[in-house]
């Protein structure tokens, strides 16, 4: 079975959309807020629509059309889509138009644009796509089951490719409910010094992050998808551990070069990540990326993204480095391990092409 990334579109709180980069500008902020930083979105969606999308699905369009040009491809065959809220801040909004407004004379775009497959019919529209279309709502699994159905079809069909990708957006209230649960930090700190304030919680993010999967190499192929698999809720470190040593044993024979870790910085949630470090890849070179880009259901897409560009380029940035790492002397094979609030762990293994 073979699936390969053929392209990639990123917009998220570093400066990701521009494909000629790697990380080579870090952008650091200090409210455990990340938002997205948007590139001209004009350059890729018509400036008259443009006043009425909401700012995820200017995201999610701009990501993916980034993604098509860097794969020289002009319509994918399908367009396969994860999210955890979808376009959380329209639900709000009109949510707040129905009791402020006492349920009448409400405006519908709000309402219109509210739905978790917003992002993909939008991009159905601009493109023209008539092709299958489907968006994948399971929380912290949302992106993981998007290209798991990726990697089913390219293997089940001859010579397709299929736009694949991962969204979530943030809004303060969405910021404050779950300020409520203790999910971020209490205290403001860097993001860039994540890993060094070992409290409770982590930092909020928001991303639009899209590949062309294809079960074919591309001439600009990034790397071969090799496996991919989901864990809900093992019951202790140990039995994570023995699954991910099952799965690395059965889908290659080779040992990672790099391994990329979810570590959010939660004191209640890390003990997982260090676990399977310690007990099954403690001395191989090791990378994280929440500091980079903040937590949210479908982070995993960005993980896939460094990994993905590291392969490309033959390096991983310093900054993605874990602290006391050594670096890698090659990259020919990484294995991503996610982790969402402890209940949602995936693992993802790329290999060069």
């Amino acid at each position: 079975m073979a699936a390969y990334i053929n392209g990639l579109g990123n917009i998220s709180a570093q400066k990701t959309w521009d494909n000629t980069q790697f990380l080579d500008e870090i952008v650091e902020y200090k409210n455990n807020y990340l938002e997205a930083l948007d590139p001209e979105y004009k350059e890729y969606i018509n400036p008259i629509a443009i006043r009425r999308m909401s700012h995820v699905i200017k995201m999610g369009i701009a990501s993916a059309k980034i993604c098509l040009k860097d794969a020289g491809l002009e319509m994918p065959d399908a367009i396969i889509t994860g999210t955890g809220f979808g376009c959380i801040e329209d639900t709000e909004k009109f949510l707040i138009q129905v009791i402020d407004q006492a349920e009448e004379q409400l405006n519908p775009t709000a309402f219109m644009q509210s739905t978790h497959n917003a992002v993909n019919g939008q991009l159905a529209i601009v493109l023209g796509c008539k092709n299958y279309n489907f968006t994948y709502c399971q929380r912290g699994f949302s992106f993981e089951n998007a290209l798991l159905d990726a990697y089913l079809q390219c293997n089940e069909k001859s010579d397709v490719q299929l736009l694949v990708g991962g969204f979530d957006e943030i809004s303060p209230n969405y910021y404050k409910v779950n300020s409520r649960i203790d999910m971020w930090k209490k205290e403001e700190i860097s993001n860039l010094e994540l890993l060094s304030h070992q409290t409770a919680g982590t930092i909020s993010g928001e991303l639009a992050t899209f590949f062309v999967v294809g079960n074919k190499p591309a001439e600009n192929c990034y790397a071969e998808l090799k496996a991919l698999e989901v864990f809900y809720k093992p019951e202790d470190p140990n039995e994570l551990v023995e699954r991910i040593r099952q799965f690395t044993e059965r889908n290659t024979s080779e040992r990672p070069d790099l391994v990329i870790y979810g570590y959010s910085g939660d004191t209640g949630e890390d003990f997982w990540m260090n676990a399977v470090r310690g007990s099954l890849f403690n001395e191989l070179p090791g990378a994280y990326y929440k500091h980079l880009c903040g937590e949210h259901y479908t982070v995993s897409a960005w993980a896939m993204w460094l990994a993905s560009k590291a392969l490309k380029a033959k390096y991983i940035p310093e900054i993605a480095l874990l602290p006391n790492s050594k670096k890698p002397q090659t990259i020919q094979n990484i294995l991503i391990v996610n982790n969402y609030r402890g209940r949602n762990f995936s693992v993802i293994l790329l290999k060069g092409v």
